[in-house]
Formats: C-alpha cells, sequence, structure tokens
C-alpha cells in the first residue's frame, strides 16, 4: 500500500463541522508544513430550510462545498463516508471505518467533535466523537481488534494526542490570529449552510468567541479544545 502518512486526522461528523471547529489550527498546522486529513463522516443532506431542496441535490452540494473549503485550508484530502445526516449509528462497522483510516493514514493527532457536551448537541455529533475516540483506543492500538484489517497490510497505530471542538472541558487553546481569515474564508465555502447569515454578524460571531477563548493569552485568538494525551 502507497504511503498515505498523515500528521493530522480530522473526524468531523458533517460537512462544515471542522470548519466551525477547527479551521483556524488547522491552516495554522498546514502552514507549518503538517499534513492534513479530512474524515467526513456524513453526507449532511438534511442541513436545509429550503422547501424545494431535495436530500440527493443537498448532499451533492455539500461534498463539493466541503472540498473547495478543504482546498482553501490547505487540506490534503477528504475522505467522504456518506453516512445519512442524522443517521449515524455507534456501530461496529462505523467504528471499523474509522480504526481502517487511522492505520491507514497513521495521524499523531486526531480531532474531532466533544461527545460529552451536555443537553443539546447534535446527535451525529456525539456518536462521532465518541465512535472516534473507541476507534483510537482501544482498536486502532490493538492487534487483534478487527484482525482482518492485519489482511490488507493495516498494521496498528497509537495516536499520541487526541483534540476535541466544543467542550464544555477546555484545558488547550490554539493560536488562530494569524489565520482567522482564512477559518472564515473556508466557512464561507458552506454556502448551503451559511449562505443566508449576514457575514459581519457570522464572522463578529465567531471572533468574539476567539477572543474569549484567548482571554488572559499573549494573542488575541484561539480555538478551543479539550486535548487529551493517549498515554497507553
Amino acid at each position: 500500500m502507497a504511503n498515505k502518512t498523515a500528521h493530522v486526522m480530522v473526524v468531523t461528523p458533517h460537512p462544515d463541522d471542522a470548519e466551525f471547529g477547527a479551521a483556524g489550527t488547522v491552516a495554522a498546522w498546514v502552514r507549518r508544513g503538517k499534513e492534513v486529513v479530512y474524515v467526513v463522516c456524513t453526507n449532511g443532506n438534511k442541513g436545509t430550510t429550503d422547501p424545494n431542496m431535495t436530500p440527493e441535490r443537498l448532499a451533492r452540494m455539500r461534498e463539493k462545498e466541503q472540498l473547495e473549503a478543504a482546498k482553501v485550508l490547505g487540506v490534503r484530502e477528504v475522505v467522504f463516508l456518506r453516512h445519512p445526516d442524522q443517521g449515524l449509528e455507534d456501530t461496529s462497522e462505523f467504528r471499523k471505518q474509522i480504526v481502517r483510516l487511522i492505520r491507514i493514514y497513521r495521524p499523531r493527532i486526531v480531532i474531532t467533535a466533544d461527545p460529552y457536551r451536555k443537553y443539546f448537541w447534535h446527535r451525529d455529533h456525539r456518536i462521532t466523537g465518541q465512535v472516534t475516540l473507541d476507534a483510537v483506543f482501544p482498536y486502532a492500538r490493538d492487534r487483534l481488534s478487527y484482525p482482518e484489517l492485519l489482511l490488507d497490510g493495516l498494521e496498528p497505530h497509537r495516536v499520541d494526542e487526541i483534540l476535541l471542538w466544543a467542550s464544555e472541558d477546555v484545558n488547550y487553546c490554539f493560536d488562530v490570529t494569524d489565520t482567522f481569515d482564512l477559518k472564515m474564508k473556508a466557512l464561507y465555502c458552506h454556502v448551503s449552510q451559511v449562505g443566508d447569515w449576514p457575514r459581519g454578524d457570522l464572522e463578529n460571531w465567531l471572533r468574539e468567541r476567539c477572543r474569549t477563548a484567548a482571554d488572559g493569552k499573549e494573542y488575541e485568538l484561539a480555538e478551543s479544545f479539550h486535548r487529551e494525551e493517549v498515554l497507553y
């Protein structure tokens, strides 16, 4: 199998979630020479208020928008799993898909949505985060987990750290002062999701969130995460 190793894997529930949660960080890492791969779990085919939109057309639009956003950020590759929006389940097959990709790309860092956010949280986000955490530890690491992957030449891999966006237990912030504009440019690629949102309002809202995340730091804007080292 050709070497597809990447430094960072971003596992996102829907097209646009990664841009909201981590695009400034991704852009900064790309500038530093890190290879970043996106894994998009659902096709986003429910995310509209347009009464004339069909799920099939929306899925095609959202995939195109995600590719455009990834290009803006310099993401090397986007993998679409194409599960139905609002249809993710914590299954062995879904977990195996993520384990397979971790073993293919062998990232040092995995970023995803925090599954432990309380009360109101999209179910796809919760399941994506939980399945990704389980895939990282112990399934991607353990040789006899999904032993059929060994037949495909996919040896175990241990991720070094996890970053969870939209966490209520923030313990890590990343300086995005110099990449906030790229974050917004990538987010604006998702026209089907933010096209009706006045640009000034969206940018001001996100800038204030990033400014709050950087409060007390020596930089102006930050994206915030819960960070865990994978020690086992």
